[in-house]
């Protein structure tokens, strides 16, 4: 075997077919059944939670910030781990790119774009802050976000302004909109002959509210405007494709809905606006390259192999099944929730608005205090919102939650009244 053939078997290694013993069997026996059916088969979704060791000291309704990963990808991960450090130097010089380029290609295919459009970053804030600081600002310039966007992106867009003198058009968007057009008025209202950027959330992380994105684009679009969509907390949550979303940039991270290991996420860029973007950190790639944007120097490279574990965990269960499962059990709480006099419900009623993420507050009562209560008395964590019109605790179920887990959930806000 010569050197050329024996670094090609080897580098394989890393993403070698994944073992996922816990699901053996059971994805089988569910062909032929559709994703609406299955969302309600608990004996199924029990199947599926015995794939998560999870903690039994609490209720885990809080995935927003980091979903737990499955065991076998977490096994994998680990895997990883020890692989790349067996190989040591070797591997990172001469398997790493080759292997980071295969995760991309399986990332591009699952997002619906191509992978020459697309980079693996550490997470959301990293991505959306690439272009918000890449952005070729001139003083004057103005761009339009949110209230409700993210405070990592708002703080960089108050940094630009600082030292560009960029101003900013803040909006905020309707919390029970009547039509997408409403939204869609709301953002352009705040476009002048001197917007550069619009930024906006595919899915609203405090309220769970899921934006219509292809629309903002299209006008947008016909102003003269770029989009960059913050969808930190949509990939892996529910099915999209960015290529039918026709932004212009999108972050979003990894270790949130996809269950891939801390610290991954990814950066797409339409091709035509590669030469639009300063990269953060110098690189001697070609202005097309998009690979220019994501010099941050040596990295752990077992995280991005992992990527390829979560995305084929996610497959296995199939993106459809998952969002099908995890409105309804959104449904399932919210729908009586809005029932009870006092309780206020943060997300939109309409079912085409969100997935599983919805926000509730108590009348009279602090969130922090409602969050406080949950776990004291009731053993169940949830995290606590108060910002832009919103007072309440963020409650993002998994595919791994019960329906026992959601009713003990109503009983804690029912005892709050």
């Amino acid at each position: 075997m010569n050197k050329r053939e024996f670094i090609k078997r080897i580098a394989l290694v890393g993403l070698s077919t994944p073992v996922f013993t816990r699901l053996d069997g059971l994805l089988a026996a569910a062909e032929g059944r559709s994703s609406l059916e299955l969302a309600t088969d608990e004996d199924f979704w029990a199947k599926v939670r015995a794939s998560y060791k999870l903690k039994p000291d609490y209720i885990n309704l809080e995935s927003g910030f980091y979903c737990i990963q499955p065991e076998d990808t977490l096994e994998n991960f680990i895997r990883h781990v020890r692989e790349v450090n067996y190989h040591g130097s070797y591997y990172m010089r001469n398997l790493r790119l080759e292997n980071k380029q295969r995760v991309t290609a399986k990332l591009a295919e699952m997002a619906g774009c191509s992978a020459d459009e697309l980079v693996i970053t550490r997470n959301a804030t990293e991505s959306l802050d690439t272009i918000i600081g890449g952005v070729h600002w001139n003083s004057g310039d103005e761009a339009v976000l949110a209230n409700q966007d993210y405070g990592a992106m708002r703080s960089m867009f108050e940094l630009v302004e600082q030292r560009y003198g960029v101003a900013r058009k803040i909006i905020d968007v309707p919390m029970h909109p009547q039509s997408d057009q409403e939204i869609v008025d709301t953002y352009a209202a705040a476009i002048t002959p001197k917007t550069r950027l619009l930024m906006v959330c595919h899915i609203i992380n405090i309220t769970g509210h899921i934006l219509p994105i292809r629309k903002i684009c299209d006008m947008a679009h016909s102003k003269g405007v770029d989009v960059l969509v913050d969808g930190a907390h949509a990939f892996g949550h529910f099915e999209f494709s960015i290529n039918d979303l026709n932004c212009d940039y999108y972050g979003t991270s990894l270790h949130k809905w996809l269950s891939a290991p801390l610290g991954a996420g990814f950066l797409y860029v339409n091709k035509s606006n590669l030469h639009k973007v300063w990269p953060v950190f110098a690189s001697p790639k070609e202005p097309d390259d998009i690979t220019r944007l994501n010099h941050t120097g040596t990295h752990p490279a077992h995280t991005d192999l992992a990527i390829a574990n979560a995305i084929e965990f996610h497959n296995r269960i199939g993106g459809a099944r998952k969002e099908a499962r995890l409105r309804y059990l959104q449904n399932y709480w919210t729908d009586q929730a809005r029932e009870m006099d006092h309780l206020n419900l943060f997300t939109p009623k309409d079912r085409h608005r969100s997935c599983g993420i919805a926000n509730v507050g108590v009348d009279g009562m602090e969130s922090s205090d409602m969050a406080k209560k949950l776990m004291d008395e009731h053993g169940i964590f949830a995290v606590s919102i108060n910002t832009s019109g919103v007072n309440g605790c963020r409650i993002s179920p998994n595919v791994f939650t019960s329906i026992e887990e959601l009713d003990a959930l109503m009983a804690a806000l029912k005892s709050m009244g």
